[in-house]
């Protein structure tokens, strides 16, 4: 038996198709099927200006599985994925829930086609439990407020704040780092960020291309690769685990990294624990 607690708040707005949504572009750079015309021209666009997207798309979903694992392994049992995209198998809860299966999740997005799918993001093990929320990364305090949230977590337990690829989809001005803080100081002693973010550092040129085609092409949101320095700053008040946060190949791989990876994968990534926890 699977439990299948409340979806959360329920979208306001209705499916676009014809603005391209990060999420779908992202399912679709994954080899998806839920993805609208617009969204298919927008990541053709990006990948003929940088090819290398794909690769990174790949290697950011390896690196996810790698670090829920490793959360798993120092006793983590609840998860908060913010920016949840279109479920691509393994999901988060299964990747947790194999190594023990009662792990909790509350998946978060903003893309009410994720919605449409979030059965699948339910389907947790009878030991565990998930849920989905309906609600934008911009506005912490929707996703802080959800009753599913902590209806689904336990309050004094640690949990892992997973941002993978998603905070460069938020403006300077929007205050990435004011965002990361606000779920910060809302998390119980002893909890984890795990999150992965798109440079400029390894092919200024080709990334700022690609950042383009997000403008061009009017999506949900735009893309704004940053430098080693910005996304380490994201860390701060967590203590980041070894080694640091770096490409996302060199984050405890699973084995030999191929030294041609590390010029095709354009993601910085870590983990850090809560300070004083």
């Amino acid at each position: 038996m699977t439990h299948e607690p409340p979806l959360g708040d329920r979208p306001r707005a209705p499916v676009n198709p014809h603005v391209p949504h990060p999420a779908r572009i992202y399912d679709y750079l994954l080899g998806g099927k839920d993805h609208y015309a617009a969204d298919r021209a927008a990541a053709d666009e990006t990948v003929r200006r940088a090819p290398q997207v794909r690769e990174s798309a790949r290697e950011n979903r390896a690196w996810m599985r790698r670090a829920v694992r490793y959360l798993v392994g120092q006793g983590v049992r609840q998860f908060l994925d913010i920016g949840t995209g279109i479920p691509t198998s393994p999901n988060l809860h299964e990747v947790a829930q194999r190594i023990s299966p009662d792990c909790r999740v509350v998946y978060t997005d903003n893309d009410p086609v994720v919605l449409a799918h979030a059965r699948a993001l339910l389907s947790s093990s009878a030991e565990g439990r998930t849920a989905y929320v309906q609600a934008d990364l911009r506005r912490p305090e929707q996703i802080l407020q959800a009753r599913a949230l902590w209806e689904t977590l336990d309050r004094d337990r640690p949990v892992a704040l997973m941002l993978s690829a998603v905070l460069h989809f938020v403006r300077d001005e929007e205050e990435p780092g004011r965002i990361v803080a606000a779920f910060r100081d809302a998390l119980p002693p002893g909890s984890w960020l795990a999150l992965s973010h798109t440079t400029n550092d390894i092919q200024p040129r080709q990334a700022a291309d690609a950042a383009a085609v997000y403008g061009e092409r009017r999506a949900a949101a735009p893309m704004v690769p940053r430098p080693l320095r910005e996304v380490e700053a994201f860390f701060d008040g967590f203590d980041v685990v070894e080694p640091g946060v770096v490409q996302l190949p060199l984050w405890h791989p699973d084995g030999p990294v191929r030294p041609r990876l590390l010029d095709e994968v354009w993601l910085y990534g870590g983990v850090g624990r809560l300070s004083g926890g």
